[in-house]
């Protein structure tokens, strides 16, 4: 009994073959992008909003110095109060 070589050895053989793609024809170029003005426009706009965001509504500092303000009997007079009426007038545009 003899043993001949394995494989194919048809014509068809030859199809199956892939051939290998060179180095200079995969690396054309190097990828980019470009960023319109509109865009990091809107990026600078979307960053201010989300540190705004970060920011607590209530400035625990300022509520300390009011309350302290408060508990002096002298800070209110009538100076005071004619300029909390002038802003709630301005507020309401009254």
């Amino acid at each position: 009994m003899t043993i001949e070589r394995l494989g194919p050895t048809g014509p068809i053989s030859n199809y199956n073959k892939t051939g290998k793609v060179s180095k200079s024809d995969s690396i054309l170029g190097k990828d980019s992008i470009d960023v319109s003005e509109e865009a990091k426009q809107k990026a600078e706009v979307f960053k201010a909003l989300e540190s705004l965001r970060s920011v607590p509504d209530i400035r625990e500092d300022r509520v300390a110095e009011v309350k302290k303000k408060l508990e002096d009997p002298n800070y209110i007079n009538e100076k005071v109060i004619e300029s909390v009426a002038e802003r709630i007038m301005d507020l309401f545009k009254i």
